[in-house]
């Protein structure tokens, strides 16, 4: 493993571990010792890496709240409370989701079904713009304080930037700020239709982030709205069990695209 502190490839290990477990190096230049979490944002947390990574994903699949999840892990015997969860999920969870969708980008398809979607936040209703293409898959997804020609924009702005390019066709509802935000910020060539909520699939996606939650009785910031609600479609997007939609797959076969959505994850994690 490299030095962090000079970049040297010239390291040897040591036989004495940290209190977790990770090896620990000396750099035979600078000479100064590291283990494997040095230089990551991980290295000052007294839990494996590993466990940060499974409360971060259960807090974002599964309905459960902070403290749920800090009792859940009680069981396991990792004692942490439930302001910790929190914590982990404001520091952490930004950067696995930026690079879930570094891992995407450019594999966008070329037809995109755009609807907005109403999330309490603090007591206040709040806009959020999502996207999917024509396979199912997300395009992005973004929280906006107003319905607005500003929200609108920025949310084709993000899109566009994730994809690489724009796209043939944008299919939405008849909200008066799609025509000219997608013309500014996609171009006059993309095509346009306007569609009911019966015929566009994005309205049925909407049921995942608003079941998951309900739960929790809403958000307290919009901030930490757009933080979950970007992780949660980043996330799920991952453990899709159909590569296309109406796709017939067996029980057995989407346990084994969960687990293997599981493991691209948890890599993505690592690599932070």
């Amino acid at each position: 493993m490299d030095c962090p502190h000079c970049h040297s490839t010239e390291f040897s290990l040591l036989q004495q571990r940290t209190n977790l477990g990770y090896h620990r190096f000396r750099c035979k230049i600078c000479r100064r010792t590291y283990n494997e979490r040095t230089a990551t944002p991980f290295n000052f947390v007294e839990v494996p890496t590993d466990i940060i990574f499974e409360v971060l994903f259960v807090r974002v699949r599964y309905k459960l709240s902070y403290r749920d999840v800090a009792e859940f892990y009680l069981l396991r015997g990792f004692q942490f409370s439930h302001e910790t969860v929190r914590d982990w999920e404001e520091h952490f969870l930004p950067y696995f989701t930026e690079h879930i969708r570094e891992k995407r980008r450019g594999k966008i398809g070329q037809v995109w079904f755009v609807d907005e979607t109403y999330v309490k936040v603090s007591g206040r209703w709040c806009y959020l713009y999502r996207g999917i293409d024509q396979d199912g898959n997300l395009v992005d997804v973004r929280l906006s304080d107003k319905r607005d020609m500003a929200g609108t924009k920025a949310f084709f702005e993000m899109a566009r930037e994730i994809s690489g390019e724009s796209p043939e066709q944008v299919f939405t509802d008849g909200l008066k700020s799609y025509p000219r935000a997608i013309d500014e910020e996609l171009g006059k060539e993309v095509e346009h239709q306007v569609i009911g909520c019966q015929g566009n699939p994005v309205e049925q996606s909407h049921r995942g982030q608003k079941d998951r939650y309900y739960p929790t009785l809403g958000f307290g910031a919009l901030e930490s709205a757009q933080r979950f609600c970007q992780a949660f479609d980043e996330v799920n997007n991952v453990l899709r069990p159909r590569r296309q939609m109406r796709e017939f797959v067996s029980l057995s076969e989407q346990r084994d695209r969960f687990f293997h959505g599981v493991e691209a994850l948890h890599n993505i994690f690592n690599a932070t």
